[in-house]
């Protein structure tokens, strides 16, 4: 069990009120409500531009004067950026190619896709979708942990969730609005061959769906998230709420809120040392409970029709419960208070 509530998060009050209870295209078209009409900053430039951001959201925690090389892991002097092609490069993780945005302000200078990257591990990438397999990647300065092949790019396992949730962000984001392109997850490698004008593909879906799982989100993540808010004034909703990826994306899910529904028991709530589940369902029957950062604290099998849970050590707050039977999604909402 995983406890922590991750306090220098910043996900301002009220920010997602609009798409409690939303599902499908009705949460996705939501969510880009949200966090359109950001704050946009130039990609080079005399002013702050991503060079400075980037500075910021990737800093090394334990070497400040650096910053952290997303493929790869390695900490660099991040006043080298670019130096002469010698220092560290930007990767766009949405690849420029697909959706042809280039640098141009918005797409091509969105942090929120953004990383710093050697120069060389970013030209091996270069426009490739991202999926399993291929062969490991030495680069000139050391292997990597990456794997590639002729289509398809595997990052290393530390931040393939980040790769996952930044290309969830940007397939939400950039809806075809004015002049901006209307971007899309599908599932398949190859994309860039599905290129249209004004319209841009990543892949590859079912993976990326995979890696949101297998990677959770975690504190550097977090701050770069908050970081991110500070200049852009828009969020990352699938780093702040990872559960909203399977509710858009999810293969045949149906989701069900259970505050009225009497098969489904939660209480004490509000709880203190402890809090019990009645379910009474039949078969594989899963649950997870999130804190209000959308930060997994606990994942667990219900077996028989109930399940209780030691609070100690819980944080005070509001939770969020989470079973899952079959195809069908229960969601309900917990408060854990060691002041009763």
């Amino acid at each position: 069990m995983l406890i922590s509530s991750y306090s220098y998060s910043q996900i301002p009050d009220g920010y997602y009120t609009t798409v409690d209870n939303l599902i499908g295209e009705q949460l996705k078209s939501e969510l880009h409500n949200i966090i359109k009409d950001h704050v946009e900053f130039p990609y080079t430039s005399s002013s702050t531009d991503t060079w400075d951001i980037l500075k910021e959201t990737d800093r090394d925690t334990t070497n400040p004067e650096n910053v952290i090389l997303f493929y790869t892991g390695w900490s660099v002097n991040a006043a080298q950026e670019y130096n002469d092609n010698t220092g560290w490069s930007r990767e766009h993780v949405w690849a420029k190619s697909h959706g042809d945005f280039g640098t141009t302000m918005g797409a091509g200078t969105d942090v929120h896709h953004l990383r710093p990257a050697d120069i060389t591990v970013n030209s091996a990438r270069n426009n490739k979708d991202f999926d399993y397999g291929g062969s490991l990647y030495v680069d000139g300065d050391g292997a990597t942990e990456c794997y590639t092949d002729a289509d398809s790019w595997e990052p290393r396992d530390a931040v393939k969730g980040d790769v996952a949730r930044m290309l969830f962000y940007m397939a939400v984001r950039y809806e075809g609005d004015g002049d901006e392109p209307d971007l899309e997850l599908v599932d398949t490698v190859n994309t860039f061959d599905l290129n249209e004008s004004g319209k841009g593909y990543m892949g590859k879906l079912s993976t990326l769906l995979e890696w949101n799982k297998e990677d959770p989100v975690d504190s550097f993540e977090i701050h770069r998230n908050d970081v991110i808010y500070s200049y852009q004034k828009n969020r990352n909703p699938f780093i702040d709420h990872p559960e909203f990826v399977d509710l858009i994306w999810g293969d045949n899910v149906t989701v069900v809120d259970v505050f009225d529904i009497k098969e489904i028991t939660l209480y004490p709530n509000p709880a203190s040392e402890y809090v019990v589940i009645e379910a009474p369902f039949e078969g594989d029957v899963s649950g997870e409970i999130y804190n209000t950062s959308g930060v997994s604290v606990l994942r667990f099998d219900l077996v028989g029709s109930s399940k209780r849970i030691n609070l100690n050590g819980w944080c005070n707050g509001i939770y969020f419960l989470k079973i899952t039977n079959g195809d069908v999604i229960y969601r309900k909402k917990m408060v854990v208070s060691n002041f009763m």
